[in-house]
């Protein structure tokens, strides 16, 4: 089988698999709500924001990692919107592990930043 048949044969799996099905499930009820969207978007780009900062070794910006954290507690309490996030991690937690797989196949070595 050549690779991009592979590919496309794992791209088939991943959209079949429980963890895609759950989080695309609930991320439909998520669009759906725009407040709730737009509370999920802003707890995104915070969390990316803050991670960008620890990686460049900045330290974290006072007001938004308490805006990240009223929203992380507001999120987490909500019984759809922590489902939605945890159903996110799940299928990232899976998409690393495929990538790892593949990087390992491919005799890559991609070191991950400390």
């Amino acid at each position: 089988m050549q690779a991009m048949e592979a590919a496309k044969a794992l791209a088939q799996a991943i959209q079949e698999s429980d963890e895609y099905r759950e989080y695309a499930r609930l991320k439909t009820e998520i669009d759906a709500d725009a407040g709730i969207k737009a509370l999920v978007n802003e707890y995104k780009r915070l969390q990316t924001a803050m991670q960008m900062r620890v990686l460049s070794g900045q330290g974290m910006d006072g007001e938004e990692a308490q805006r990240f954290q009223s929203l992380n507690m507001l999120l987490f309490a909500d019984s759809r919107t922590s489902g939605y996030l945890m159903a996110e991690m799940r299928l990232q937690k899976m998409m690393a592990d495929i990538f790892g797989v593949l990087t390992q196949a491919a005799g890559m070595e991609i070191p991950l930043p400390v």
